[in-house]
């Protein structure tokens, strides 16, 4: 199982916007052969930080969703309402 860990800084004005294409995301990718697990959190002291954490089955799998339509499509339009460029960290459980 390898978890992915995506945090972003979002525009206040923005929020909205960024919640409505991240549910849609979010909903097709949970549809995925592979997907463990993917959802979205909001910091409880800065309410512009969002974190999606997702669980998957391996590296063919995430390599699969980095290919879908929906990914390539959503995460450039996500990536418009963040400030600076974001941090995705892989890991693998010991």
């Amino acid at each position: 199982m390898i978890k992915i860990v995506a945090k972003s800084v979002i525009k206040t004005e923005e929020k909205d916007n960024y919640l409505q294409l991240a549910k849609d995301l979010i909903d097709k990718s949970r549809q995925e052969s592979g997907c463990i697990s993917y959802s979205l959190f909001q910091d409880i002291n800065d309410e512009s930080v969002f974190t999606f954490i997702e669980e998957w089955q391996d590296q063919k799998a995430i390599e699969l969703h980095n290919s879908s339509e929906h990914f390539k499509r959503i995460v450039p339009l996500l990536a418009k309402f963040r400030v600076g460029s974001g941090e995705v960290n892989l890991y693998k459980e010991i």
